[in-house]
């Protein structure tokens, strides 16, 4: 399983693979990747700290709390713009200490869905060469956000191409496994098999991989009918960023108040950051989600 998810993440004819230059163990899925690597930055590196993004995934702060290492924040989003604050963002960076743990977002950034463009992750990169920083990178969502696992993965094989090490999901690199195995000795073996049939058998692995197009590509279809049912309904604001953003996710930018409405008066929850799980989003629904979210958004 391991052998063939380092396939999928850092390319078939990886370098790095060929060379054996990539060290890898198995983690409870994501949250216990994170954690793994927030208690391996804890014992190896105990005075740092790690720079986490605004907003992130909320679970993000409790892992790294719990392994008792300090946080710092970095800009990202821009709300007035509902994209990427690039030019905050690399100042933060430039500003950062040098040797700086920065948590990344691969692809599809949970919970805004806004991702760097590949040209702003090739700066990024260069600027953490600059500082010495050390990435460790969150990618929960492979495949899913533009339908092609290699696309998706760009981010990661930039600084993989730039020479750096890092730390990825699912997976932990650069660790020594005896250390690994007195936190996490005997990882489940039955979903491993799975995903190590369906990696490892050609014909398998081609059909997954329209499945996950498929599915990709009705989230994306979905934020087009949403975006432009709400234009049709007269909205008077603009929502180019529905379809804009990319992944599970759409930030939509409504208020607390406005989702509290959304819940009481129509019964569609999500959560109160105006985050809405597009892959909840259907056919059937979306003409329904789209009046609720003019009426409540239609006064401003």
């Amino acid at each position: 399983m391991v052998e063939e998810t380092l396939k999928l993440a850092y390319g078939e004819n990886s370098d790095l693979l060929k060379d054996k230059r990539v060290a890898a163990v198995q983690a409870l899925s994501g949250t216990g990747a994170c954690r793994l690597f927030a208690d391996f930055q804890k014992r190896f590196s105990p005075d740092s700290q790690i720079y986490i993004p605004v907003p992130t995934w909320a679970n993000h702060h409790n892992i790294w709390r719990d392994a008792h290492v300090p946080q710092r924040t970095f800009h990202y989003y821009h709300p007035q713009s509902r994209g990427l604050d690039f030019a905050s963002m690399m100042d933060d960076i430039k500003n950062a200490p040098n040797g700086s743990f920065f948590l990344l977002h691969a692809c599809a950034h949970n919970p805004t869905g806004v991702d760097p463009s590949e040209e702003q992750w090739r700066e990024i990169s260069q600027q953490f060469k600059v500082k010495g920083h050390f990435a460790f990178f969150d990618m929960a969502y492979q495949g899913f956000a533009s339908g092609d696992p290699e696309r998706d993965a760009k981010s990661i094989r930039i600084f993989l191409e730039d020479g750096h090490l890092i730390g990825c999901p699912i997976l932990c690199k650069e660790y020594g496994t005896l250390w690994s195995e007195s936190w996490l000795s005997n990882p489940p073996v039955h979903g491993a098999l799975i995903v190590s049939t369906i990696l490892g058998d050609p014909d398998l692995k081609k059909l997954w991989l329209k499945e996950v197009k498929g599915m990709a590509d009705r989230i994306i279809g979905m934020r087009t009918t949403l975006r432009e049912n709400l234009e049709k309904l007269g909205s008077p604001l603009p929502w180019e960023h529905v379809t804009k953003q990319i992944g599970m996710f759409c930030y939509s930018g409504m208020t607390p108040e406005q989702v509290d409405r959304l819940t009481k008066e129509y019964h569609i929850y999500m959560t109160r950051n105006g985050r809405i799980s597009m892959a909840g989003v259907t056919t059937g629904n979306v003409g329904y989600l789209a009046n609720a979210i003019h009426e409540v958004t239609k006064s401003g």
